[in-house]
């Protein structure tokens, strides 16, 4: 988050003038989100400054962190690229406005269907094996492509402190290895038969990962590229797709690790990859959009069980489904606020922050030390513009709460809202076949026998 004040003042701000318009509400707008828009630019601007001018670097936002179509469109408009994983996500990078060249489509299920579109748009294909490879050959024919098309190698230097976001272990379901006997070899013989792999593409994983790890994933790539190149005696390879998965820091406020950090790890161990004989491109996205939204929900009842105090809010699963189900590996900070957004003060007491889903895990912190919540409260949640409410889990049926984007006036004081995705009404339910009846005169009338 940016502006004059700190970023906890920051949040207050935005969230009383929330309040104050309407878009939370005790009686109809339980919970929502926010985008700062402002934190995104400033975010973007230092990505952009923390690596070189040249060679050409393209940095595509990882669509899963946070994929609504609006904010795609903003970082399309603050210069990014976007990198996609599903045919979903491409069309939605479609639908930001991105042109072709400046997408890269990482699945590793791709289908033949859906090879075959990215090839004709244009769009960059990063093959995650040789099946893979096999059905771009039969696709391009005797054609060159218009698409920059390279492999995912997997390193296999290990993995972080979270098994499920490390992509580098040696049985990694990403890639090709590079460290299994034969496969080198193998790799580059499909170099040579194929002028038109012309990108090198890794990505060592995300949150818990250290940053040695990722760079040493990077290094381990360009050393395959320069013996692509070397073997063939040409520069056959032109770019290396260095990924992403730069860690957040969830504890507080600061922005650690920051993107010039990484680069200078890179320069390190990847010395070759500022050369200038490579283009390259990036892959980031938690590190974009983390810290630049927050999720706001009102304390709808409180209780006390075997003398822990529990407040019931309206945020859960459906908004912080890592959290939930994993509460160790993604442990989310709660602030607390009076119903009209100002920020709580007293003593703290140690408290459980539930969320509305019917399952006794759905809780979005454990034994907290915060100041007592009570009904008509509001907490907010930091460090969840991505994989937090962009991605929501429909667990119960519960609606997905609207997105805002935020931005502010030069004095820090005027605060405009956008909204970027409505909130969804539970009473919309489609029919057997998909439309008919409106919902809530649909439930009316069954609940009265008519029909």
């Amino acid at each position: 988050m940016t502006g004059l004040t700190t970023a906890a003042e920051r949040r207050e701000r935005i969230l009383q003038e929330a309040v104050r318009q309407g878009l939370l509400d005790a009686g109809r707008s339980q919970l929502a989100a926010f985008v700062d828009l402002d934190g995104v630019a400033a975010t973007v601007e230092s990505l952009h400054r923390a690596f070189p001018s040249a060679p050409r670097v393209l940095h595509a936002f990882a669509a899963k962190a946070n994929c609504l179509v609006p904010v795609l469109a903003e970082l399309r408009r603050l210069g990014m690229g976007c990198e996609v994983a599903t045919a979903g996500e491409l069309a939605r990078a479609l639908a930001a406005g991105f042109a072709a060249d400046r997408i890269v489509f990482d699945s590793p299920a791709k289908t033949e269907a859906e090879l075959r579109h990215a090839l004709d748009l244009g769009v960059t294909v990063n093959a995650d094996n040789y099946q893979e490879l096999a059905r771009i050959d039969r696709a391009l024919g005797d054609r060159m492509p218009v698409s920059r098309i390279g492999v995912r190698v997997n390193s296999q230097l290990g993995g972080g402190s979270i098994a499920a976001m490390s992509t580098a272990t040696s049985t990694s379901k990403f890639g090709v290895p590079l460290a299994d006997p034969g496969s080198r070899r193998r790799l580059l013989r499909a170099y040579h038969d194929h002028p038109w792999l012309t990108w090198v593409h890794t990505h060592a994983g995300s949150q818990g990962c250290p940053l040695d790890l990722m760079a040493g994933g990077v290094a381990q790539a360009v050393a395959f590229a320069e013996e692509v190149n070397a073997s063939l005696g040409r520069r056959q390879v032109v770019g290396i797709d260095i990924g992403g998965g730069l860690p957040v820091n969830f504890a507080d406020d600061e922005t650690a690790p920051t993107f010039g950090t990484y680069v200078q790890q890179l320069r390190v161990q990847a010395p070759a990859l500022f050369s200038g004989g490579y283009e390259i491109v990036t892959e980031f996205g938690r590190s974009v959009l983390a810290k630049n939204g927050f999720t706001a929900a009102y304390v709808e009842y409180t209780k006390s069980m075997g003398g822990r105090p529990i407040a019931v809010t309206h945020a859960g699963v459906q908004v912080a489904t890592r959290t939930v189900f994993n509460p160790d590996a993604w442990p989310l900070r709660i602030e607390a606020h009076d119903g009209s957004g100002r920020a709580k003060r007293g003593g703290s007491v140690r408290q459980d922050i539930a969320g509305p889903a019917c399952f006794a895990g759905d809780l979005l912190a454990r034994d907290r030390a915060l100041p007592l919540l009570e009904p008509g409260d509001i907490v907010t949640v930091p460090d969840t513009g991505a994989y937090y409410f962009s991605t929501p889990f429909h667990y119960n049926s519960l609606p997905e709460p609207a997105v805002h984007g935020v931005r502010t006036g030069g004095d820090g004081d005027a605060v405009r809202f956008e909204l970027l995705r409505p909130a969804q009404d539970p009473w919309d339910v489609p029919g057997p076949g998909g439309h008919g009846t409106p919902p809530r005169q649909r439930v009316h009338e069954t609940a009265h026998g008519v029909g």
